[in-house]
């Protein structure tokens, strides 16, 4: 098999424009633009009407190979638009195509992560709208029902994980034989995250003949098996180096006294500005959070042990700007794009020099700036600085403390409120209730009270004179005493029939009756039977 490689993509210069839609890439060449590229004009309208008018180096590249049906790989760093690039190539395939039949979607989009799935799909739905393509996601932690009923119906692309894709077709509710665009959205992440059997197999249920696009900041590792097996001819395309070196980002490593750790996390994590903080485990992710509301920082926590309703809300607050700090494990440093985030913090430094990148990359993304500290013990700095050597990041090395003027120099540290941050509850909120259970006293001026019903409503005795009373029955009525010799009362079975006890066919069923003999009705001592139940 053979690889072809554009020369004119490989390595770019990092001296980057100023220009949102140049971010990550060499200047913008405002002759192209996407209805050159070959997309249809439907597509076209509504990327104008988003505001998104000249192409990315990323989708300029990939664009027309995708559109002629050639398997792709792509190469480019995060927040280059690698979700555009694949996207408009395959919705505007698909829509050529027609509807899907039930259970058969006609194109998959594999990520790693429910939060990316989301994104994708919302990036993308508005532009299948216009061409008439139905977009799902598939993923874990929330109910299979609508999941299963929009597969019934039929949709045109799924966007999903693995895990959930796997679920759903062995519940029989989904079969990708008429597949004919497979997207892996992160694939070196799908790999390292342990999910390369479940993606091998659920590649190779689909047709052998259908189109590959790989999309990835990286491609190394275990991709380079699923590129051997599945991908006929590929197309590479990169539009960066493997490196954090952009020049809108400011590195700094800081090095700490261990006992000063939380106290330089909590400084940091109360500056102004949206702040995402990096712990290595979950277990992290939740006591930092709580120990940053003991000193008065508000902050949400996401981590794959949440539901999946707790990450949304999570993330929404935390885009909206009512939560300025999210403290978050690697499950957020891919793919996931929140703008004006201002300073990613590594409380735990990375264990790689790929997640390095990646959760460096929520910062300084499309052309704006943003800094990356690294907190880091005595006993951490060696390998530290291999690992960021590694990622080609050369930082700022100060040793620093809590209260510090470099701190606050460096990172726009200041002290917190200290006064503890207490979480609504959730109905409160929705409600707009204040929190807390309702007291005397507490109702809303506009609520009913005693003696608040107005003159018009009707009051005990208000009964109009034409309603039946008690005793108004009319003569005709049949009353208890009245009915007929030939119906049933209580107490009127005949004598012929059986009645409960002592009239059984057979005594031989066991029960006491009143006319059986008193010594059968004792046992073989003479004593009377206990009686059970």
């Amino acid at each position: 098999m053979t690889i072809s490689v554009d020369p004119g993509l490989l390595p770019l210069s990092l001296d980057l424009p100023a220009d949102p839609q140049s971010a990550g890439t060499t200047a913008p060449d405002t002759s192209i633009t996407f209805e050159s590229l070959g997309l249809p004009l439907p597509l076209v309208r509504t990327l104008d009407r988003q505001g998104i008018t000249t192409p990315f180096e990323i989708q300029r590249a990939t664009v027309p190979d995708a559109l002629a049906g050639r398997d792709v790989l792509g190469r480019g760093q995060t927040g280059s638009g690698k979700t555009l690039a694949f996207g408009l190539p395959m919705l505007a395939r698909i829509a050529a195509g027609g509807r899907a039949r039930p259970r058969h979607p006609r194109a998959l989009v594999l990520v790693p992560t429910r939060e990316l799935a989301m994104q994708v799909n919302d990036a993308l739905l508005p532009l299948g709208k216009a061409v008439g393509v139905f977009l799902k996601t598939a993923v874990g932690g929330v109910p299979y029902d609508r999941q299963i009923d929009a597969l019934r119906r039929g949709v045109e692309i799924v966007v999903a994980t693995p895990g959930r894709l796997a679920d759903l077709i062995d519940r029989g509710v989904c079969q990708l034989d008429d597949v004919e665009i497979t997207v892996l959205d992160e694939a070196d992440q799908m790999a390292d995250m342990g999910f390369l059997p479940e993606v091998t197999e659920l590649l190779s249920k689909t047709p052998a003949n259908a189109q590959r696009l790989l999309f990835s900041a990286t491609l190394d590792g275990d991709v380079d098996a699923l590129v051997r097996r599945f991908m006929t001819d590929p197309v590479t395309h990169s539009t960066a180096p493997a490196t954090a070196a952009v020049s809108t980002m400011e590195h700094h490593l800081l090095l700490i006294p261990p006992h000063d750790k939380f106290p330089v996390t909590a400084s940091i994590a109360a500056r102004a500005g949206r702040t995402i903080v990096f712990a290595r485990t979950q277990l992290g992710v939740d006591r930092l959070v709580t120990q940053l509301a003991a000193v008065g920082v508000r902050a949400g926590g996401l981590h794959g042990g949440k539901t999946q309703h707790m990450r949304t809300r999570t993330l929404a607050e935390f885009r909206e700007g009512r939560t300025n700090v999210l403290v978050a494990t690697d499950v957020a440093a891919r793919g996931i794009h929140v703008d004006g985030v201002s300073l990613v913090l590594h409380v735990d430094p990375p264990k790689d020099s790929k997640d390095y990148l990646h959760r460096a990359g929520r910062t300084a993304r499309a052309g704006e700036t943003g800094a990356v500290a690294t907190l880091v013990l005595p006993k951490q700095r060696r390998t530290t600085l291999a690992m960021m050597e590694k990622a080609g990041v050369e930082p700022a090395q100060a040793r620093v403390r809590a209260g510090d003027p470099a701190l606050a120099e460096l990172t726009g540290a200041r002290e917190p409120s200290g006064v503890p941050v207490r979480e609504e509850p959730e109905q409160a909120r929705r409600s707009g209730r204040p929190a807390g259970p309702r007291r005397y006293g507490d109702r809303p001026t506009g609520e009913r009270r005693y003696g608040d019903r107005p003159t018009g409503e009707r009051r005990f005795g208000d009964r109009p004179a034409g309603e039946r009373r008690y005793g108004d029955r009319p003569t005709g009525e049949r009353r208890y005493a009245e009915q007929a010799p030939s119906e049933r009362r209580y107490h009127d079975h005949p004598r012929s029939e059986r009645r409960f006890s002592g009239d059984h066919a057979s005594r031989s069923e066991g029960w006491s009756t009143p006319d059986r003999p008193r010594e059968e009705r004792r046992g073989a001592t003479g004593r009377p039977r206990a009686r059970s139940y």
